[in-house]
């Protein structure tokens, strides 16, 4: 089979566990961070640093490639690990989410209808339009086309979208043909545990080699995701890797290994280290501030990355003041390296049966300092 998983090792004390992929193209290990490459690029990190920095695994957006600059441009290059260079496994966003947060758009059982976003030309994407666009960027895994809604919704209509979202993974499963390339499922459902718990199964029932949770991360708190992924997970597949989409900070990322998800995937430490947030042991941390002019100590004493081991905090400031791009590159190095880290931290505490220690020793440190500057949000 060009795609497997399995579990190695399960937690004691929780839901959380270490497992493995296998593809063609590589292995990645589990509990896993994707770094987001939207536009087949990680903003501000070339692919060799972020492979240098840990990552095995990317994910990019097919509604954003299909819009600029075109799946078949991307197919005439090679595919995606050609066109951005990364030799590593890539998969690809099936756009449901990014229609979900365009005005104007049309839902019907067909697909949706909306104005691009880039240039306002009329698009419509379906199921099968989407795994088109999916198997001509040639990712390792695709995602079904699903419906994603805001937060709150009504129950009702969280279920009409739940609904559309089983009967449009059938259509992406019988659309799909790439044969080395896995097709993921999604879970939709709002925050309602009956729905979910209806969608997971009828996702479950398709027999894909993964199941995906979305939805989530649209403004509901890091409590109410616990609350929903409880009542998820136990209804999913324990021999398919489950993946939370869009999700998120470093105690977020905690409480879903220990719920028991394997993939997830978020721009926060990219889009944070662009405007100057910076993730530490001790919480995170805005380096534009004036307090940090003259530091002479790297972002984060405990790091390895490349940022800390030849830059100062006086440095980085300076590069944000003065609005030159490498403190943006230097920052994005930091936080993708943090959160890798913090994933590899993960797993070997998994490996050691000490998950639990890990977890509440790492957020005693990280969440100390951090309520002093909640301001950084």
């Amino acid at each position: 089979m060009p795609f497997s998983f399995r579990v190695l090792q399960r937690d004691t004390e929780s839901q959380a566990r270490l497992g493995v992929i296998e593809t063609p193209k590589g292995v990645v290990s589990t509990p896993v961070f994707m770094p987001v490459a939207t536009q087949a690029t990680i903003k501000a990190l070339l692919p060799e640093q972020a492979a240098e920095a840990g990552a095995r695994i990317v994910l990019a957006n097919a509604y954003h490639l299909h819009l600029q600059p075109g799946e078949d441009v991307v197919a005439a290059q090679g595919g995606l690990h050609a066109f951005m260079h990364w030799p590593h496994l890539v998969i690809t966003d099936s756009g449901g989410y990014q229609v979900f947060s365009l005005p104007n758009r049309h839902i019907t059982e067909e697909g949706v209808r909306f104005q691009a976003d880039k240039d306002g030309r009329a698009v419509t994407l379906t199921p099968e339009s989407s795994i088109a666009i999916q198997e001509q960027l040639g990712s390792d895994i695709a995602m079904a086309f699903d419906e994603c809604v805001a937060f709150p919704v009504p129950h009702g209509y969280a279920n009409e979208a739940m609904e559309r979202t089983v009967r449009w993974a059938l259509r992406c499963k019988a659309a799909h043909r790439a044969p080395d390339q896995a097709l993921f499922g999604i879970v939709q459902g709002s925050t309602y545990p009956d729905l979910r718990q209806a969608c997971a199964e009828q996702i479950a029932a398709l027999e894909l080699p993964g199941i995906a949770i979305g939805g989530l991360s649209v403004g509901e708190g890091l409590d109410v995701m616990s609350e929903v992924l409880h009542a998820t997970v136990p209804y999913l597949p324990a021999d398919r890797p489950r993946y939370l989409m869009g999700v998120g900070l470093p105690e977020d990322i905690l409480a879903y290994v220990e719920a028991g998800v394997d993939m997830s995937d978020c721009i926060i430490p990219t889009k944070y280290a662009r405007s100057g947030i910076v993730f530490t042991q001790v919480g995170r941390m805005r380096i534009t501030r004036r307090n940090y002019r003259r530091d002479k100590f790297p972002l984060d004493t405990n790091c390895a990355c490349y940022t800390c081991k030849h830059y100062t905090r006086a440095y980085l400031h300076h590069l944000f003041e003065a609005d030159e791009i490498l403190g943006q590159m230097l920052a994005t190095l930091h936080n993708v390296h943090f959160y890798l880290n913090l994933m590899e931290g993960i797993r070997a505490a998994l490996a050691e049966g000490r998950f639990g220690a890990f977890k509440r020793q790492f957020l005693a440190e990280y969440l100390r300092e951090e309520k002093k500057t909640r301001h950084v949000r």
